[in-house]
Formats: structure tokens, C-alpha cells, sequence
């Protein structure tokens, strides 16, 4: 019998930081909140009824070595164009929102931010502008077999590049070749070395 494929509605998380998941999240993602109660809210940035949604119910504690065990390491967002993302960026380090880390993946420019109880969330725009041409990319390209993870970058170098009027198509090429590393080469919150450490992609 076949399949029916459902689509991707909402996600849940469990929290002890019900009020900042809430604004977090409004801040980063554009959530409003359907219905919240002293436990629990319902959020959307779309005409769904609910997008993401918070548990906070009592017996609930924070995982100190969160990094170690197994769980989601990241959801994400995309936006329609690079130039939407860089716009974003701008928004959210006025706001003191940095990302915790950014890398071209070849397949998408992403900014990782981490939420208040650190969550990874992504926020990324294709390099194709394509479903279709990013997801023939992935499956045949010998780039991406041979370095899936990508290439580091300082949001703030791209952000003035940019800014400054470097197209898309000159700024990827440069991203990949690492012309815009960051000073420091940051953890991508897994178990294992620091990426300064790594000579090769470690996922």
C-alpha cells in the first residue's frame, strides 16, 4: 500500500523557560502565540493554527550535558532569498542576537542561533533559489559527498560584503573557498572536537 506523506506541522519542546522560549522565538521567528496558559503556550508564524508549541509542566529540570546525549540538534527555517537572511541577521544583532555559529553548506548559506535553553535553530536560504537543483546538488555533486558539512563564516564579514553591494554569486564561491572564516572557528554542539582542532569535517 502507499505511502501517504504528511506534511511537517508543528514542533513541541519541553522547557523550564516557558516566558523566554515564548519571546525568544517571537524575536527570531516572528511566533505569535495562539493561546498560552501558566504552562504551556501554542505559537505560529503562518496561518497554521500552531507552529511550535512549549510544555512547562512541574518535574521538568535542564540537562547539563545536553551536548553528550541524544535529541534534535537543530530545527530550521528558510528564507525565500540571501538577501531576506541578510536582512534578518541585521535585525537580530541590533537586538543582541548572534548566531552561535554559520556555515555554507553548499547547498544553503545557514546561521545557527542558540534559543535559551540552547537549541540549535537555522536559519538558512537555498544557493539555488531551487528545491529541485539543490536536492540533485546533494545527491550528485562530488563537492558535497566529499565535504557534506561545509565551510565556517563570519556572519558580520558576509553581512558587510554585502551590504557593500558583492552580488550572491560572487560572495558563495568566495564562502566556500574561505575567504570569510572566522577569527575563531567555533563547536557546532556535538561531542567532539573543537572545530579549530578538526582538519576535516568530523559529522
Amino acid at each position: 500500500m502507499e505511502t501517504i506523506k504528511p506534511a511537517l506541522h508543528h514542533v513541541t519542546f519541553k522547557t523550564t523557560h516557558l516566558s523566554q522560549m515564548v519571546s525568544w522565538y517571537r524575536t527570531v521567528v516572528g511566533l505569535e502565540v495562539t493561546f498560552q496558559d501558566d504552562n504551556n503556550a501554542w505559537t505560529t508564524n503562518d496561518q497554521a493554527n500552531h507552529r511550535i508549541a512549549f510544555l512547562s509542566v512541574p518535574g521538568l529540570s535542564d540537562d547539563a550535558e545536553k551536548i553528550g546525549h541524544n535529541g534534535i540538534h537543530h530545527s530550521a527555517f528558510e528564507y525565500n532569498t540571501f538577501s531576506d537572511l541578510m536582512s534578518s541577521y541585521d535585525r537580530m544583532r541590533r537586538e543582541g542576537i548572534l548566531p552561535a555559529f554559520c556555515l555554507d553548506h553548499g547547498v544553503t548559506i545557514s546561521l545557527y542561533y542558540k534559543d535559551p535553553e540552547g537549541n540549535f535553530v537555522e536559519l538558512q536560504s537555498d544557493n539555488f533559489g531551487n528545491w529541485k537543483e539543490s536536492t540533485e546538488w546533494m545527491r550528485t555533486s562530488p563537492e558535497f559527498k566529499r565535504d557534506p558539512i561545509g565551510t565556517f563564516f563570519d556572519p558580520e564579514k558576509v553581512f558587510q560584503a554585502h551590504a557593500a553591494g558583492r552580488p550572491f554569486d560572487s560572495l558563495h564561491p568566495a564562502m566556500r573557498a574561505g575567504d570569510f572564516l572566522p577569527d575563531t572557528l567555533p563547536g557546532i554542539g556535538l561531542p567532539i572536537p573543537s572545530s579549530a582542532e578538526m582538519t576535516e569535517p568530523a559529522l
